[in-house]
């Protein structure tokens, strides 16, 4: 009996390093794509944590030219490890300052319309169309 509870400790204790292992894998592998995000615009980022539940946590981007975009990590230990590994400033919200850096375009805009309020949707065939009402209202 005793050398069952040694073995099932054992064995937890395997997993739970296993699992730690893991984690720093996923964390190392995302602060990686955080650094080479922030290189390719402009050699700095900023970012957010947004807890998403059972599915994660949201690491929300914004670069130094205010292109933005966002990874997901499996918990958010990993999220936190990730983005200390990166070496960039996390905000607690997104607001203020930090979301005025945010450079959208035209793709945002339209989505966000498509979405909202019956806008274009953006799919670029249609916009050729003058079938559409995407069509009439661009000209």
């Amino acid at each position: 009996m005793a050398e069952t509870e040694v073995d099932e400790q054992t064995g937890d204790g395997a997993r739970a390093s296993r699992q730690a292992v893991l984690d720093e894998r996923r964390a190392a592998r995302l602060a990686k794509q955080i650094g080479a995000f922030a290189r390719r615009h402009g050699g700095a980022a900023e970012g957010q944590l947004a807890y998403l539940g059972r599915a994660g946590t949201r690491i929300v981007l914004v670069a130094q030219d205010g292109d933005w975009g966002d990874l997901v990590a499996p918990s958010h230990d990993v999220a936190l490890k990730a983005v200390e590994k990166a070496g960039i400033t996390v905000h607690e919200s997104f607001d203020g300052e930090f979301a005025a850096k945010v450079r959208t375009g035209p793709y945002e805009w339209t989505r966000m319309a498509g979405i909202q309020i019956g806008g274009p949707d953006n799919d670029q065939d249609d916009q050729d169309d003058p079938d559409t009402d995407q069509g009439e209202s661009a000209k």
